[in-house]
């Protein structure tokens, strides 16, 4: 028995339902507790600050910096991650030259590889870039290796009975069965791209939501730093729904794909 789909109207109005409970919960626990707005803002500083950097222009600038350092970032090391992952689990020759490497790599702390990028790429956005491609590699590289290793053997074993060529073999049954995987990596690197990114900023530079939030703490202007915050969560949120729904809409065999699908059904 296959799962209805929710439908599009429930989607939308649900998650603003929870939007409106927490800015009034917000709102009252400031009033009845009377906390200053350095410390936490209303929700109408916010929208002050948001209304000045995005109705007024002053943010844009910053906000397309940061979204281009994150696509780049993000579609260069996803790339990379699905050719290494797909040559980690096709050759297990590459996996014993590599694969320690790159869990060395990933073992240490990006904060503490950013500032070598900096020296190395300078303070410009090629250095997010690659900040954002290194966060997001490890992932999706993990989850197509095990996707494709994972494929159904006896399928495989039916495939070269009939005298199927590798390739065939590797484009009918192991890519389909690594796609759900795939993805699952690609929703996990969106959230990591833009912590990749915002690290970046945070060590040098002068564009950029991180940077941004950097300077609005230094004269303690919480408002715009949550300004900016939200236009992360924004970000994160677009990009993992519209992976959502490129997964729904590729990896249609997959059940659980096919449930959150964001298309409406009749009720």
């Amino acid at each position: 028995m296959t799962a209805t789909p929710i439908p599009l109207s429930k989607r939308i109005a649900y998650p603003l339902v929870t939007l409106v409970v927490l800015l009034a919960a917000w709102s009252a626990a400031i009033a009845f507790f009377k906390v200053p707005d350095y410390l936490l803002p209303s929700p109408m500083q916010v929208l002050s600050a948001m209304n000045v950097g995005y109705v007024q222009g002053a943010y844009w600038p910053h906000f397309l910096f940061t979204m281009k350092s994150v696509l780049a970032g993000y579609v260069a090391g996803c790339s990379l991650a699905i050719a290494c992952g797909i040559l980690l689990a096709e050759s297990p020759t590459f996996e014993l030259f590599v694969y320690p490497y790159i869990v060395a790599l990933q073992s240490m702390p990006k904060i503490a590889i950013a500032p070598l990028i900096i020296v190395w790429l300078g303070f410009g956005i090629e250095s997010k870039i690659v900040m954002v491609a290194l966060v997001c590699f490890f992932p999706l590289f993990i989850n197509t290796s095990i996707g494709i290793k994972q494929a159904n053997p006896q399928l495989i074993d039916v495939m070269r009975a009939f005298g199927a060529s590798k390739s065939m073999i590797f484009l009918r049954v192991k890519l389909p069965s690594a796609a759900g995987h795939i993805f699952a990596g690609l929703q996990i690197g969106v959230v990591l791209a833009l912590i990749g990114a915002v690290v970046a900023e945070f060590v040098a530079s002068t564009h950029g939501l991180g940077h941004i939030i950097k300077a609005a703490a230094v004269d303690m202007q919480t408002n715009v730093m949550f300004a900016a915050l939200l236009s992360l969560a924004a970000l994160g949120v677009a990009g993992s729904q519209l992976l959502r729904w490129l997964h729904a809409k590729v990896v249609f065999w997959d059940r659980a794909a096919a449930t959150s699908a964001t298309t409406p059904s009749a009720e």
